[in-house]
């Protein structure tokens, strides 16, 4: 069993920041096969960021460049550093591990 509770999520302006949170609980001994999910109103739920327990990350083309993942083994938690935002960058974010469990979510809007 694993609980994942994201944090962070908020009100910003465009060209702002945000740094987005996930901590794990339960039966993961590390951040591996973990990622960052994103639902905007009206949409399917996509995938924003991911990485796995060597380091590897992998980035949607929307956010290249302005998000980073990242890991803190020792706390299990993953991050999300989102930099120069926009209005498109609106939706719930989602944290996942192992392709199975699933976080509340966290709202994040960007306004223009």
């Amino acid at each position: 069993q694993v609980q994942l509770v994201e944090s962070g999520g908020g009100l910003v302006q465009a060209g702002g920041s945000l740094r987005l949170s996930c901590a794990a609980s339960g039966s993961i001994v590390s951040i591996n096969a973990m990622g960052w999910y994103r639902q905007a109103p009206g949409k399917q739920r996509v995938l924003v960021a991911y990485i796995t327990s060597s380091g590897t990350t992998k980035y949607a083309d929307s956010v290249k460049g302005r998000f980073t993942i990242s890991g803190d083994n020792a706390k299990k938690t993953m991050y999300l550093q989102m930099n120069s935002l926009k209005p498109e960058d609106t939706a719930v974010y989602y944290c996942n591990a192992l392709g199975t469990w699933w976080g509340q979510g966290t709202q994040v809007t960007v306004s223009s």
